[in-house]
């Protein structure tokens, strides 16, 4: 085996997913291993998709947004591919900072609650 592929077992410890991950992607085509037999193969194509794929779920990105943006750069290449990001980065901008705004609002309404139970309590003796 060339040095430059890993193993199922590697890919998994290498990107710190659980095999139920690496299958389901490769269940969803997001991955496409080379197969030997019953064993699986990460070449350095497969491992690049997996650290976009990471990164887009650290984002915040459906899985179906991502497959469909790694299948842009096999039928229209890099600058199709880059377009499309671009698109899809402004979109979750927007998704993010209106997550941040209620994310913000719910802070402030539990930390307002919390406050004034603490004064509630505070002024009412002990027993």
């Amino acid at each position: 085996m060339p040095s430059d592929r890993l193993t199922f077992k590697e890919m998994c410890a290498a990107f710190d997913v659980t095999p139920r991950t690496l299958r389901y992607y490769e269940y969803i085509e997001l991955l496409q291993p080379d197969r030997e037999g019953r064993a699986r193969y990460y070449g350095p194509r497969e491992r690049a998709r997996m650290k976009l794929i990471l990164r887009g779920r650290r984002f915040g990105f459906p899985l179906e947004d991502i497959r469909q943006w790694l299948l842009m750069y096999e039928k229209g290449g890099n600058d199709a591919q880059m377009t499309a990001w671009i698109a899809l980065a402004d979109g979750q901008l927007d998704e993010l900072a209106n997550q941040r705004e209620q994310l913000d609002e719910a802070i402030r309404e539990l930390k307002d609650l919390r406050d004034s139970v603490a004064r509630e309590v505070a002024g009412k003796p002990a027993g």
